[in-house]
């Protein structure tokens, strides 16, 4: 049989050269092996990476090389490859970069093979537009992997997050105590806000619209005023209960054009569209705030 090893070494050698001569080669030639197109991604530049993610058959080792090494176009590019395979590390990664850098919001909502749980973690960070992206991603999903998904996503909430806020046994049995007059009604939230009771506020919040207490966290800490309007308006707020949690949460001293604007922006969340973002924030048979306060 004629030995392929020299038609694989003058592949290797022309993938190292200048772009011009090494592109059509890295992205096109069926000589070069996953060690070699690793090897590629160690000894050039960023351009050499972007060739390689235009590859038919990129493998988990060298998606990983190229996520250790690449760009945000180099990522781009590898997301947007429908054939190119990523491990889970791979897209811990990626979604790491993607918590702080928008550049790679879109690949990665956009990416078929995205598993569900990040999807539901990078929620919060990304536009309106891909908000409605993941939500169609999350139709249809069994309520197997569905839970499966809530269960990683949890996890990954927690670990982030870590400790709870010092005064959450205390804002708990506050909580306790006002439900011994009578279930929690929604107004109370924004007494607890006034009163500066953050913790008791989130869990108030959590219990309210029953989703875990760390995306109520999430939430308030980047004052996401689209996720708090597709919670509220899932559990069936009040439009004016609303606006004066957004005016008291943003501090913007309210005034009737900021509560106009609130106003229309919860008349624009559809119904539908909020119950189905609920559907995967609700807290299952082991809520997160529910384990961790036993």
């Amino acid at each position: 049989a004629v030995s392929n090893v020299p038609v694989q070494r003058t592949a290797r050698r022309l993938a190292m050269d200048v772009i011009e001569v090494a592109r059509p080669v890295i992205e096109h030639s069926k000589a070069l092996t996953q060690a070699d197109l690793v090897d590629v991604i160690n000894a050039t530049g960023q351009d050499h990476l972007m060739a390689v993610t235009k590859r038919p058959d990129i493998g988990e080792n060298v998606s990983s090389a190229l996520v250790a090494k690449g760009e945000d176009r180099v990522l781009a590019s590898l997301l947007g490859n429908p054939t190119a395979r990523l491990n889970r590390e791979t897209y811990e990664r990626v979604a790491e970069r993607a918590d702080a850098n928008p550049v790679l919001h879109a690949p990665l909502v956009r990416n078929a093979h995205v598993p569900l749980d990040m999807l539901n973690n990078v929620y919060l960070r990304v536009e309106t537009n891909l908000r409605r992206e993941i939500m169609r991603k999350f139709h249809g999903v069994s309520p197997a992997e569905l839970e499966a998904a809530l269960e990683a996503s949890r996890n990954h909430l927690s670990a982030a997050y870590g400790a709870l806020p010092d005064d959450f046994q205390a804002s708990k049995d506050h909580i306790t105590a006002l439900t011994k007059t009578g279930p929690l009604q929604p107004p109370v939230l924004v007494k607890l806000l006034r009163e500066n009771r953050r913790t008791a506020f989130l869990l108030a919040f959590a219990q309210l619209v029953d989703i875990d207490f760390d995306i109520g966290r999430r939430l308030l800490d980047s004052k996401d005023i689209d996720a708090l309007a597709m919670l509220c308006r899932g559990a069936g707020f009040d439009r004016g209960l609303f606006v004066t949690l957004c005016i008291t949460i943003m501090n913007d001293g309210g005034g009737i054009s900021k509560a106009e604007k609130y106003g229309q922006l919860y008349e624009q969340v559809p119904v539908s569209a909020a119950q189905r973002a609920l559907r995967f924030w609700k807290v299952r048979a082991k809520g997160t705030t529910n384990a961790q306060a036993a």
